[in-house]
């Protein structure tokens, strides 16, 4: 039996309340969904859940009570869109049903929901737990199997190898029942879910003209025809809890993880989603602008630049709202100019003699832009560190640094700088009005970009004992680089 772990905080936090009439109308529309549900050994009043998966988390969706019979239902005026739906009990148990019906009955037995499951007006269901129940019993005697063959291994290797073959017709055999279901009914729901589970099967790899096999096939052929058994015209994959984690796997895995490479593949990716207005559409878009906004991996906010140039603010994001829109067009309009290899902007600010520094003016291979504030408890330690590797490295490097104080405490700035001996450029925003902070994204400090010779930024958000390994590693990939151009 499952039990949910982390359901109920998401439910907490995404449930929306259902409201029932307690005086009907004069004339009581029919409801759009009707799912009746007999549970023995359920005690009456318990309160039962109805949520449904969607994308990688799950969302409350409806509410009943038990009454004495060990019945309750779950009925509401809008249809419920295709998917998995999990029915949750008292003790975070719960089964899954199928929605595509709106209108079935199910009951069963808390010893065992599976095994004693029995469907009426639901062939999706019949489906579904015909082939769990199936899916039990060969799980089972795998069980049975493994233990044995974990047995044999310590005394009897024939006895041990004859159970691993048997493990292995095991597995085959609900392989090859998924796969015959499959082919038997592929109007169904249940049968896009099943299909959508299985991995494109890699014919023999070929051999190339030097009569080697040819090592990066099976990649390029499991990469070109990974998405053949998911009908992306079905918005129910999206509610299931196999979908997410098919498309995680393909960018993360299955894409080079550069802006150039996944950009591509996103633009692909929506290419084949052929209705617009599908809530797989909508995933595709969401997830690849979601997951690249927040990446911990230098320059993927390239990644959430282009989703925005070319979905949020062309309005083919059509779902968001005006605000939604306004945030994503305001974070566009700041970190388009902050990319790796863009020109950093210019900034003209004032030196502890109040005199005007610009970092154009620096000529160095590397310069760091360095902004901290000397009350920043975590800029208290980071900036000494970063003073030493500067007096140590920054003649072998060619490395300048240009240190912008982000608060206007002055006095604790010099101080500062006196104390721990600052040699660098220090400058503060003695004037006002730069608007350094939005310009360079700064949210916290210490925060570091370097930038080349060309004030090209060519990393950024470096901790200092990542700095000099950085410069080390660029200067050697820059000479090749040189070497092949010559």
């Amino acid at each position: 039996m499952k039990y949910l772990v982390a359901l109920f905080t998401t439910l907490s936090i995404f449930a929306y309340s259902q409201t029932k009439k307690s005086t009907p109308a004069p004339q009581k529309l029919a409801d759009a969904y009707n799912l009746k549900f007999k549970i023995n050994g359920l005690k009456t009043g318990d309160t039962i859940f109805l949520a449904n998966y969607y994308g990688d988390k799950q969302y409350l969706k409806d509410t009943a009570y038990v009454d004495s019979k060990g019945s309750f239902v779950f009925s509401g005026k809008e249809t419920l869109p295709n998917g998995i739906y999990l029915v949750v009990m008292p003790g975070k148990q719960y089964f899954e049903v199928i929605v595509k019906e709106q209108n079935f009955a199910m009951e069963t037995d808390t010893k065992d929901y599976t095994q004693n499951m029995k469907v009426t007006g639901s062939t999706e269901n019949e489906a579904f737990y015909g082939y769990l129940k199936y899916v039990v019993v060969k799980g089972k005697r795998g069980e049975e199997l493994k233990k044995q063959y974990e047995d044999a291994l310590k005394n009897d290797t024939l006895k041990a190898k004859k159970l691993r073959d048997e493990l292995i017709a095991v597995d085959k055999d609900v392989f090859e029942y998924r796969k015959n279901f499959v082919k038997q009914n592929p109007d169904k729901l249940v049968a896009r879910i099943f299909k959508s589970m299985m991995d494109p099967e890699i014919p023999e790899t070929p051999k190339l003209a030097n009569g080697r096999p040819d090592s990066t096939f099976p990649y390029r052929y499991y990469k070109a025809h990974y998405w053949d058994n998911i009908d992306l015209n079905e918005d129910g994959l999206i509610r299931t809890p196999v979908f997410h984690g098919k498309l995680e796997k393909y960018i993360k895995q299955m894409v080079l993880q550069s802006p150039d490479s996944i950009n591509k593949e996103a633009d692909y990716l929506i290419s084949k989603v052929k209705n617009e207005k599908s809530e797989i559409y909508k995933y595709f878009i969401w997830y690849v602008t979601n997951q690249y906004e927040t990446s911990q991996i230098m320059g993927m906010d390239a990644v959430f630049v282009h989703m925005a140039e070319k979905y949020y603010l062309t309005g083919k994001a059509y779902w968001v709202n005006e605000d939604t829109e306004a945030k994503i067009r305001d974070r566009y309009n700041t970190l388009r100019y902050l990319l790796l290899n863009n020109y950093a902007p210019i900034l003209v600010l004032q030196d502890t003699a109040a005199k005007e520094k610009s970092f154009t003016s620096i000529r160095a291979k590397f310069t760091v832009l360095f902004f901290w504030d000397p009350n920043c408890g975590h800029c208290q330690k980071e900036t000494p560190k970063l003073a030493r590797l500067y007096d140590s490295v920054k003649t072998k490097y060619s490395m300048e640094v240009y240190a912008i104080n982000t608060q206007q405490d002055v006095p604790a700035w010099k101080n500062f700088i006196k104390t721990h001996k600052l040699n660098w450029i220090n400058v503060y925003d003695g004037k006002g009005g730069s608007g350094f902070h939005k310009m360079y994204d700064i949210y916290s400090t210490p925060t570091m970009y370097i930038l080349d010779e060309n004030k090209k930024i060519v990393a950024k958000r470096l901790g200092v004992e990542q700095l000099a390994d950085f410069m080390e590693t660029y200067t050697k990939f820059k000479k090749e680089r040189e070497k092949e151009n010559k």
